[in-house]
């Protein structure tokens, strides 16, 4: 439930080749980098503009001239960056993307209609097909003793080898208000988070989180995404 095959369809993001030939979503952190600067060469400049080295901006996109777009970054077609928004560097915002006021985005993959829309901090994460944070939702990519991130799955521990890690969000997940998703959350397809939730391990695909220990699947169960998700 935590493989690339299981959480993400690679086909809804300009960065499919970043997964080819891995297991596992969180190893495509460490070169999120270099497929920007590699896919950035080959946009075409009759749909892209690239307003400084190492960023390219779709023609289609729009950028709010109070937004920080650092290199690299591909902001692609459709894309939407709201005020203040501040993206480091290492991000790509995929189609149809919303990234919206005072959100903070570094060495992030957002996959195709993701929605980020008010003060998300996102950090060494990848967001699948359609996934939403609700506002103040959060991804904390680095643990309190600064020890390498383990992704734990019940009585399962997987190293990943990385000191920075946040989340991995299957596609149409949906997470609540001011949540806070703890370092090395994998969170599987077409499950919500329950406002004001901490997550922390592997949540199921087709769940409700409520809160830890408390997690149901969503088969036969009526459930309001808009409260939910906020």
């Amino acid at each position: 439930m935590y493989k690339i095959s299981e959480l993400l369809d690679v086909s809804h993001t300009i960065a499919s080749e970043l997964f080819e030939g891995r297991e596992y979503a969180w190893d495509a952190l460490s070169d999120i980098k270099d497929i920007i600067l590699k896919l950035g060469r080959t946009l075409p400049a009759d749909e892209f503009d690239s307003p400084e080295e190492g960023v390219w901006i779709a023609k289609d996109a729009k950028v709010f001239p109070t937004a920080y777009v650092g290199a690299p970054c591909i902001i692609d077609h459709g894309a939407e960056v709201r005020h203040c928004a501040f993206i480091r560097g290492s991000a790509i915002v995929g189609k149809n993307c919303v990234v919206g006021n005072s959100v903070e985005l570094k060495n992030v993959v957002l996959f195709d209609n993701v929605q980020v829309p008010h003060y998300n901090y996102v950090g060494d994460s990848i967001l699948g097909y359609k996934s939403h944070m609700g506002a103040g939702s959060i991804t904390s990519n680095v643990k309190s003793d600064k020890t390498l991130v383990v992704v734990k799955n019940d009585s399962e521990q997987i190293e990943t080898g990385r000191k920075k890690f946040g989340a991995i969000l299957g596609d149409f997940v949906e997470v609540g208000c001011n949540s806070v998703l703890n370092p090395g959350t994998v969170i599987g397809r077409n499950t919500n988070i329950y406002p004001v939730s901490r997550v922390r391990g592997v949540i199921p695909a087709n769940s409700i989180f409520k809160d830890d220990g408390n997690i149901v699947k969503k088969e036969g169960l009526k459930t309001d995404s808009q409260v939910l998700s906020c």
